[in-house]
């Protein structure tokens, strides 16, 4: 039988003294019954026993990772893994339904002025498809083209949980079965005062709280029951991809093969790559440590080692991670299993709001105040014993959405998608039109249902030319 609320918010207060949070307890007498409720269930989210040691990682020197151990790793072709037999192994994995999609969706789409979750975002040339229903055609085409489902596991937040699951309720889960779907919420940290390493409280009943990074996912598929539904329908890799991408190759059968192929991998951790576009390009990047493979974020990289060359000329850093990996059902048991003691926290400096007791009101700071924890899914790497990497060309597979204009906006990605699909129906016989510069001067849209391939296009009916200025969807 557990606690009633007030034994259980009596605990968390004692935690709180002996951790010495006393402005929680300051909180905590000026609620009402309703209020000292909230509270406790707030005070859930707090690791009590690790806590000490979390302050001290939050008000300790921060640490720098040494470089001079570090090497660019080797990674695989396309052509390579393929004339391995990758894409037979895939294929098989996937007529079996050994294989299941993880999307992290935990965002919302503010940094692109959209109001909503990020995968409801409208992301294709034509019809502005959602983030959402790219993923969900392309899932919906693997499960016909193999005969067996891939099953499409979504972690959200608790931002936009409620709205994520409204908008596929809305949308009949895009054609999907229901029994395909599931969904649920990443695991939250508390917030830390960067000076003090109290706990930040949002309002006087309840904590600041930030999701704890993609890395978290390892114990929210544990903690949600979705690594045990795998296990229970024969699941054996996941497929790892983010929502923002609108190219993602999320069931590739090569990359797939490439992960089981016990010649190359330990089928525990496998990443795609493609090659950084330029020495500032704000994406991490794998490298070869002592201790394993992992990925250097470019905030840790430094101008200098961000442009760094190689005998030929081109970037020595140059294995851009985009966030595409394949890891195994067994293998995200034990790291989930492993807890705190196997991913390292990673502190991100934030601007925080923060309900102060003594003044009894909200108190919004000027400069960065507080410290937010999360972990990242690569830190998983050094834990796999052997772990491939697959380089793909970011033509055809990396087009991510991330800013308003620019480099990795909607309309770059936009030009990204014509270019690809232009690109195949020129191949398949289509006179395409393009301006002064090269670029194609159509709008073109291809459905995953369609095709994700250009071979796919073989059997489709097609127009003999676009004309400048036209438009051309396949759906």
């Amino acid at each position: 039988m557990t606690d009633p609320p007030a034994d259980q918010l009596a605990d968390h207060l004692e935690r709180a003294r002996e951790c010495d949070q006393l402005h929680i307890i300051e909180a905590a007498e000026t609620l009402n019954e309703d209020g000292r409720l909230t509270l406790s269930s707030s005070l859930d989210a707090v690791p009590w026993d690790d806590l000490d040691a979390l302050r001290g990682l939050v008000t300790g020197p921060a640490t720098v990772q040494p470089t001079s151990t570090l090497q660019p790793p080797k990674a695989m072709t396309v052509d390579q893994a393929s004339a391995s037999g990758a894409r037979e192994r895939g294929e098989a994995l996937l007529s079996r339904g050994a294989v299941s999609v993880f999307t992290v969706a935990g965002g919302q789409g503010t940094r692109l002025g959209w109001n909503g979750p990020k995968g409801t975002f409208p992301a294709t040339p034509i019809t502005g498809k959602p983030l959402f229903a790219l993923l969900a055609e392309r899932i919906s085409a693997a499960t016909h083209r193999y005969g067996a489902p891939v099953r499409w596991y979504i972690m959200t937040s608790d931002e936009n949980d409620a709205q994520t699951r409204a908008f596929f309720r809305d949308n009949r889960f895009f054609g999907l079965d229901r029994s395909q779907v599931q969904l649920f919420p990443q695991g939250m940290m508390p917030v830390f005062d960067a000076a003090s390493g109290q706990l930040l409280l949002a309002g006087p009943d309840c904590l600041a709280t930030s999701p704890d990074g993609h890395g978290g996912s390892f114990g929210a598929l544990l903690r949600s029951g979705a690594l045990e539904h795998m296990e229970r329908r024969g699941v054996e890799l996941v497929s790892y991809v983010q929502i923002d991408n609108p190219l993602v190759r999320a069931v590739d059968p090569v990359f797939i093969g490439l992960h089981a192929d016990e010649a190359q991998s330990s089928g525990e951790f496998s990443s795609k790559i493609v090659g950084r576009a330029h020495a500032m390009e704000k994406v991490g990047v794998f490298v070869e440590t002592s201790d394993g493979m992992s990925v250097r974020e470019y905030s840790d990289l430094g101008e200098t080692m961000a442009s760094e060359v190689d005998d030929a000329g081109e970037l020595r850093w140059r294995a851009a991670n985009i966030a595409v990996h394949a890891l195994g059902v067994q293998f995200i048991r034990r790291i989930a299993e492993g807890g705190t003691s196997l991913l390292p926290w990673h502190l991100a400096h934030k601007k925080v709001s923060a309900w102060c007791p003594k003044r009894k009101a909200i108190i919004e700071p000027d400069t960065p105040n507080a410290i937010k924890l999360e972990r990242f899914v690569f830190d998983a790497l050094p834990w796999a014993s052997k772990a491939v990497l697959l380089e793909v060309r970011r033509d055809e597979e990396f087009a991510p959405i991330k800013n308003v204009v620019g480099e990795d906006s909607a309309q770059s990605s936009a030009r990204m998608q014509i270019s690809l699909h232009g690109g195949w129906l020129e191949s398949a016989g289509v006179r395409m039109p393009r301006n002064g510069a090269g670029d194609i001067d159509a709008r073109i849209e291809i459905a995953p249902t369609v095709a994700q391939w250009p071979e796919d296009l073989d059997g489709v009916g097609l127009p003999d030319a676009i004309e400048p200025g036209g438009e051309l969807l396949l759906a």
